[in-house]
């Protein structure tokens, strides 16, 4: 099983949804970069279950202990294990899924893939793994921003058939965090509130769009051709779990227009930088940061686990039917801002070290 990502900056998560525990073991974070439990707190308290009504009923705090890799407050250059305990697993609610598949769900090709799996909780499969991912993230953030003063925000752009009108240029944490959906547009935002919480009671569920901009990205980040930097983003936006499609800059859109029209045409800007007027790529060219905003969305499915009666199959090759328990999102994407936030981190964090080490300038 893979559970490691990244080259110089490489995060291995690992625990499993019902076990004792989940974290990461961090490598290759530079030494003497000031962090504290409570920064990554911040961040992991932004993905943890039970924070809203609208989210899972799971109560969980998710505090996290830095095991190794500081001291006195200051990253050492060594691997940095951080671990969050599990508290609040209710293992029986899962008893079904021991022999019955959910549909859409991992259960048929974990046992596929291994002949065994841990069904508590979805095990491994879980969203609870990228508790590892968001510690980590908060890390990254730190080294971007203090390195290049690069700034990520991700919030939720869509929900089933409802979406906001969102400058990603000028967005802020604060407006994303002004609501419990995420969605700075606080009308919309009213509108997915309400919609979640009618299709939860339905027990059922909705998926949607993330969208995330990082500003400030130095020019140069990206190892064509198999590295480059959109191939990265993409890559680690998948591995998130429920996510299906992946958009940088005009993404599909950009196949209704003609090359005059998609095309960035280039200017000088008074401070004398080459620039584009307008930023369909998406803050990539040719699989490198070209120094405007890098703009991703990500499409999330909708929760596969679904209190509604559904026709599946158990380990045996009977047809059966199924109306899982548990405790589970009706909508993923409220809690998956910080997710994407952190994959988009990492990738870059990890850029721009490879780009110090190729050009010996932190600033490419």
């Amino acid at each position: 099983m893979s559970s490691s990502f990244g080259h110089l900056f490489r995060i291995t998560t690992f625990g499993e949804s019902h076990g004792g525990g989940v974290g990461v073991v961090i490598d290759g974070c530079p030494p003497l970069l000031e962090i504290s439990e409570a920064e990554i707190q911040v961040e992991l308290d932004r993905r943890r279950p039970g924070q809203s009504k609208i989210t899972t009923p799971r109560k969980e705090s998710d505090r996290c202990e830095i095991l190794s890799g500081l001291f006195e407050g200051k990253t050492t250059g060594t691997p940095i294990a951080i671990l969050v305990r599990n508290s609040d697993a209710r293992s029986q609610d899962y008893s079904e899924m021991a022999t019955t598949y959910r549909p859409s769900h991992a259960d048929a090709t974990y046992d596929a893939k291994y002949g065994i799996r841990n069904y508590q909780g979805g095990g491994r499969s879980s969203a609870r793994e990228t508790i590892g991912r968001v510690a980590a993230g908060a890390i990254a953030k730190k080294i971007l921003q203090q390195a290049a003063g690069v700034e990520i925000v991700g919030y939720v752009k869509r929900i089933k058939d409802l979406e906001g009108v969102i400058n990603p240029d000028t967005v802020t944490l604060e407006q994303v965090e002004s609501n419990i959906v995420r969605c700075p547009d606080a009308n919309v935002a009213a509108q997915m509130i309400a919609m979640i919480e009618a299709i939860g009671r339905e027990g059922d569920s909705i998926g949607g769009v993330v969208e995330c901009v990082a500003r400030n990205v130095p020019k140069g980040l990206g190892e064509p051709v198999f590295d480059k930097l959109e191939a990265d983003l993409a890559k680690g936006a998948m591995s998130l779990p429920a996510s299906k499609g992946v958009e940088l800059g005009s993404g599909f859109a950009g196949t209704y227009m003609t090359g005059s029209e998609h095309n960035d045409e280039f200017y000088i800007d008074a401070a004398g930088n080459t620039r584009t007027r307008t930023n369909r790529s998406g803050g990539t060219q040719g699989g490198i940061s070209n120094g405007e905003n890098i703009i991703l969305r990500v499409a999330f499915k909708p929760t596969a686990t679904i209190r509604k009666q559904q026709n599946t199959v158990t380990n045996a090759g009977v047809e059966t039917t199924l109306a899982a328990r548990g405790r589970h999102d009706p909508c993923v994407l409220p809690r998956a801002v910080p997710m994407v936030e952190s994959m988009v981190a990492l990738v870059l964090c990890d850029h721009l070290l490879r780009q110090q080490a190729q050009c010996g300038t932190l600033l490419g």
